[in-house]
């Protein structure tokens, strides 16, 4: 579709908005939103007919891509046939949704508990761990970020938590492998691998076995730098799970449905966890949805046992139709292949060309479509080209970065002293093309701030 400008109906959307919407995660007064006139595969356009290669996926979840025909269709068709329906009864969309997903899950996770989004899949996996155990505490990691309610946002290990941490919630954070900063002055993969388990079980030790009801980690970490864990990490936080009857619970909201080249990325690992929360890709955003892939062990509890919770609107008729097309479109287009085989053959080695040009990029990490580059003022020292958790003026080297990006026509994915690559799964290779020249543009506007 061929962007076309109106300029008066962006200024009526963007005063309508700057009067009325809330948005999350902002200090209202200095923001300056984008007024959005349309989508289309990787794209998106403003209203005055700027078009932007969106290489954050929405926030990480349209993993097909903007207005898909064949998703578009089955929510109209859902919609003209049953629009909604209470959670109790069987609908035909709730039941294959929830069959496709158990048909992709690893292991024995065959029960699909579903949830409007990520936030709300952490908080029930969390529950069904406690009522599961009979331990109140959660182990969960720094660095990683697992959603905005309660609960969830306890969990989280970045400042997002801090305003609501009020040292009640039960949940001990732990240092989890990332060898580019390490905690445990480890030199090779391995070593860090193995000591950060060491730290893990002294964790637990310390915390006592017999409280602690889960692990929590996302098996690629998101937005907190998209670290891949080392071989044999996450198989060791697996042993001890068994060895102190931990539940196991895997975040897979951002790095399932194909963004790592697997349907999930436990499968890159080779693991399988009790619980599996996931959302975003799992209808390429679409209609609001997320879940919980449930073990046998886990469901056994509740067989004769009433699970004490429930949504509205779990199993959402639009949203499950939705999830059964876009995994269908995903298998019959060859989306998660694409992810696997596009990401090793044109993303990362356009990455690590990047990397070897501009003294800005400290590293050059991730999988699939999930990739993050982490910028530096100095690569010798490793210090971070703004301060952790930086604003304002402190931030603005990375301001400027974005702002680059966007004026060769990228929209980026920035957190602290990262951006992430994360386009659709289903990008093509000139659209890939087309980001990473954009990216060369603008890490050159970061080169000028190192040292």
């Amino acid at each position: 579709m061929t962007p076309q400008p109106n300029p008066q109906v962006g200024a009526a959307v963007k005063a309508a908005d700057r009067a009325h919407v809330f948005h999350s995660w902002s200090a209202q007064e200095l923001i300056d939103p984008l007024a959005v006139a349309g989508a289309e595969g990787s794209y998106f356009w403003d209203y005055d007919g700027r078009r932007y290669l969106d290489f954050t996926s929405g926030l990480v979840f349209t993993n097909i891509g903007y207005q898909h025909p064949k998703v578009v269709a089955a929510i109209q068709e859902q919609a003209a046939s049953l629009t909604t329906f209470a959670p109790a009864f069987a609908v035909e969309a709730r039941s294959e949704a929830a069959r496709l997903i158990a048909e992709r899950t690893p292991g024995d996770l065959d029960k699909i508990f579903f949830t409007n989004g990520g936030a709300d899949a952490i908080e029930h996996a969390v529950r069904m761990a406690r009522i599961h155990t009979g331990r109140p505490k959660v182990l969960s990691a720094y660095r990683s970020y697992h959603g905005g309610t309660q609960q969830a946002v306890n969990i989280t290990g970045d400042p997002r938590r801090w305003a609501s941490d009020s040292a009640s919630a039960g949940v001990v954070h732990f240092w989890a492998p990332y060898l580019y900063r390490s905690r445990f002055y480890a030199e090779t993969e391995q070593q860090e691998c193995e000591r950060a388990l060491e730290h893990l079980e002294t964790t637990i030790s310390f915390e006592g076995p017999g409280t602690i009801a889960a692990i929590v980690l996302e098996t690629v970490p998101g937005t907190a730098g998209i670290m891949v864990p080392p071989p044999g990490y996450l198989a060791g936080v697996r042993e001890l799970c068994d060895k102190y009857g931990i539940v196991f619970v895997l975040d897979e909201v951002m790095a399932g449905f194909g963004r790592t080249g697997e349907w999930f990325a436990a499968d890159l690992f080779d693991v399988t966890p009790d619980l599996m929360t996931f959302a975003k890709g799992v209808n390429s955003g679409y209609v609001p949805l997320g879940g919980v892939a449930i073990s046998g062990k886990i469901a056994e509890t509740f067989g004769k046992r009433a699970y004490p919770g429930g949504l509205t609107y779990s199993g959402h008729p639009l949203a499950c139709a939705a999830a059964v097309a876009t995994i269908n479109v995903m298998a019959e287009e060859g989306v998660v292949e694409n992810a696997a085989n596009l990401g090793a053959r044109v993303i990362e080695p356009g990455l690590r060309e990047l990397a070897e040009r501009h003294p800005s990029v400290g590293e050059v990490r991730g999988v699939g479509m999930f990739w993050a580059l982490e910028l530096v003022k100095d690569r010798e020292t490793r210090e971070p080209l703004v301060p952790y958790n930086a604003a304002g003026e402190a931030n603005a080297p990375m301001a400027a970065f974005g702002a680059a990006a966007k004026a060769n026509g990228l929209w980026p994915f920035i957190n602290m002293n990262r951006t992430h690559v994360v386009p659709p799964c289903n990008v093509t290779e000139a659209e890939a093309k087309e980001g990473l020249a954009a990216l060369d543009a603008a890490l050159s506007v970061a080169d000028e701030y190192t040292v």
